[in-house]
Order: C-alpha cells, then structure tokens, then sequence
C-alpha cells in the first residue's frame, strides 16, 4: 500500500517556479530538460509573432529594402555579449550549420588529421567524418574519462594525440550528453603553443557561461541563442577570427560572394543572405538578451549563478535519493548535469521508442516528466541529464528521484 501511495503522489506535477509564468511550458508537465532545444520566453515570442505579421504584410520592404537596418544591430547587440567585435560574427539557424560552414571550408590534404573528443556531439562528429572522407585526412579521437575527476584530464588527453599533422582541434565548450564545462582557455592556450588551431563548440555555452571570445581567441566558435538565452528556434551565430575568414563559406553559397555591401565585411556579405528564409528568429536576438538579462537582480551573472546553483543542488539530491556516486566535481557544471542510472537499471537492455529511449517515453506518458536518457561509454551506462533554467524550481527534481526510485525497485 505505502508504495502504491508513493507512486500515486510522485505522478502529481510540481510545476515551475514563479518565473514559469513567462513561458507557455505546459503547466501538467515538469519540464526539465531545457537544454535540448530551450524554450522562448512569452514576450520574446510576441516579438517574433508582430515582425512575422509585419513581414507578410510587406515582404519587399522587410527582407530586402531594410534588411541591414533590422540584422545589424542585432548583430552589434550580440557582439556585446560575446565580447566581439560585430566585423567577425554572423548568424547562422543552428551550431551544426555554423560546424559544417568552418569544418567543410577547410583546405584538407591526405594524412592531415582532425582531433576531436570521445564528448563531441554526433552531428558535428559527422561533420569531421565527412571532411575528413572528401580530403583524405585523418580523424582523431582523444578518449575523455567520463565519470572524470578532474579537467586536467581533458587537456592531458587531448595533447597526447597531437602531432605534426594536426590540422585542427575541435573541442565542445559545453559537452552534450555529459553536461560538462571543458577547460577550453587551457586548452586552446595549449594547443597554439603546439602549432593548432581550435574550432569551439559552444551549443550550450552562450547564457550559461560567462563567455568573452575575443580573450578566448579561438581559430572560430559556435553558438546557439535557442538554448540559454533563450531566442527563437533558428538563431545561433559563427565567429572567425580574421585570419581565417577568406575561405569560409556559407553552407548555402548565394548572392553575397559578389555583391558587396558598403559597411560589411565579405566574410558578412557571404552570411547575411543565403536566400529566402524566416530571419524572425536573428531579430529577436536583442530581446532575448534584453529580457533574459532583466529577470533576475544582477542581470547575467546572476541569471547564470542562479541557474548553476539549482543543478548543482539537484544533482546532489538526486544523487542522495538514488544512492548514486556523482560522475564529475561540481566546479565543471554549468546549468545541465548528467547523473548515472542506479544499478538496478543499468541491466535493461537498450530499447527505443521512436527516437526516445523506452524509458524516457515511459517517465513522460507516466508521470509527465520531460528529461532525457542516454547510454555511452566503455562499458555502456545508462545516465539521465538534468536541465536548469529559471523557470524551473528544486521540488521538481525531488519528485523525479521518488519517480526513478519507484521504477527502479529501491
């Protein structure tokens, strides 16, 4: 009886924090899994919805005759928060178009490697296959320990791999499925020193570090605003640095290769147009950051303070209640934290339904729970992946550990 009690009460949602009312999250759902494609905040979206009217009202004044006007300082806004100089940045829809455009723009000859990590997200790894196929150079793969002690071991296993032939390195800001913040200052300070140059993949970095690319002054860094800072769906951006900006080209190559515009570079020319599209999502940028940036006292830093705070508190809880050990130290979380599946769940084998693993598409038809499962490393090990954004409060952790604690027997 006290179980069937247990089960019953962990399936009542807990619901967001007091900031939840600025999202159109479904209040029955407790949504904790904002890294994978975030959520827009509710006047973001207004935003977006009077330009997209705007837009079908007058197509030809809105995305040719003021086109600049609208993107530009946009554009200047987000170089402020990058610390950049606007010259060196574009927006892309997504960090994958932003890989594709740096990685397959590359001057590759046979024997020339890439050198990537066992962490890298699989879209961008397939990048670095495909590069690597069509020039015939090599890829390399340094083995990151995870559960990890220490970021010294990503910079120990990256140096042990480079070579003379070492072309690029290609490091995640932010790991995917482990939730971790890499060392990427040591390492792109290391790697320079040995004669590489580093390619930065920043999907979760921008609104949950505090980020300055021009002092991190990578060979190029890419980002998504859909994430943390919270912009519509298809608003991420690529920095070059300019030394390497002649041959990057645009995954889509269009008008910009020959007509340029006064007051943009030819690295923006290429950029800025790559033909008929929905830009809504780039105009939003400045309001994200704006609103984003105003919903906490302190702005930013305490946005990103608070937020780091709450994974690490619910990662310790979650960890207490399922009497699992935490795989990385607290001081390489940011907002998301990855947390090993008790034993009694590291037994079932791997079954999917759909793209979800049958247990993710079970905690949700169950008990209205949206987090996501994996399984990686040697042996594999089923972990879960927590998100914290503001809208999200610690009794909503709580409750998933009743909830995986139910389900695993304990």
């Amino acid at each position: 009886m006290q179980a069937n009690h247990t089960i019953e009460a962990s399936n009542k949602v807990t619901g967001g924090s007091v900031h939840a009312r600025h999202w159109r999250l479904r209040p029955d759902v407790d949504f904790l899994n904002h890294g994978s494609f975030g959520a827009c905040p509710i006047p973001v979206l207004d935003l977006q919805q009077r330009l997209r009217l705007e837009m079908e009202a007058e197509p030809v004044q809105f995305l040719w005759r003021h086109w600049e006007e609208r993107l530009d300082p946009e554009r200047n806004q987000l170089a402020g928060f990058l610390s950049v100089s606007p010259a060196d940045l574009v927006f892309v829809q997504n960090a994958t178009a932003g890989v594709n455009a740096f990685v397959r723009s590359l001057d590759l000859s046979p024997g020339d490697e890439l050198l990537t990590t066992s962490l890298d997200y699989n879209a961008c790894r397939n990048v670095l296959v495909e590069a690597a196929r069509r020039s015939g150079a090599l890829m390399v793969v340094a083995e990151i320990p995870f559960p990890i002690q220490s970021p010294d071991q990503i910079l120990e296993a990256l140096l042990r791999k480079v070579t003379p032939r070492t072309r690029l390195a290609f490091i995640d800001h932010v790991t995917s499925d482990t939730g971790i913040i890499l060392p990427v200052g040591r390492i792109i300070t290391a790697l320079r020193e040995r004669g590489v140059e580093t390619m930065v993949d920043g999907a979760h970095a921008p609104g949950m570090v505090d980020l300055n690319i021009s002092q991190l002054n990578p060979a190029a860094y890419t980002g998504n605003l859909h994430k943390w800072v919270c912009a519509p769906k298809g608003a991420a951006f690529l920095w070059v640095r300019g030394d390497f900006q002649d041959g990057v080209q645009p995954p889509v190559v269009s008008h910009g290769n020959n007509r340029p515009r006064p007051g943009h570079t030819p690295f923006q020319d290429r950029f800025d147009w790559a033909g008929t599209q929905d830009p809504t999502p780039w105009f939003c940028v400045g309001e994200a950051l704006r609103f984003m940036g105003s919903l906490l006292p302190g702005g930013w830093d305490t946005l990103r303070d608070t937020n780091h705070a709450l994974a690490v508190a619910a990662r310790r809880a979650l960890c207490d209640h399922l009497g699992v050990v935490p795989p990385c130290p607290e001081s390489m979380l940011g907002s998301l934290a990855t947390i090993p599946l008790p034993d009694s769940l590291q037994a079932e084998p791997p079954r999917f339904e759909g793209k979800l693993d049958a247990m993710q598409a079970r905690l949700y038809d169950t008990s209205r729970i949206e987090v996501p499962f994996m399984r990686f490393g040697t042996p594999p090990r089923r972990y879960f992946r927590i998100s914290a954004q503001v809208h999200n409060r610690i009794e909503q952790y709580q409750r998933l550990g009743v909830v995986l604690k139910v389900l695993s027997g304990c």
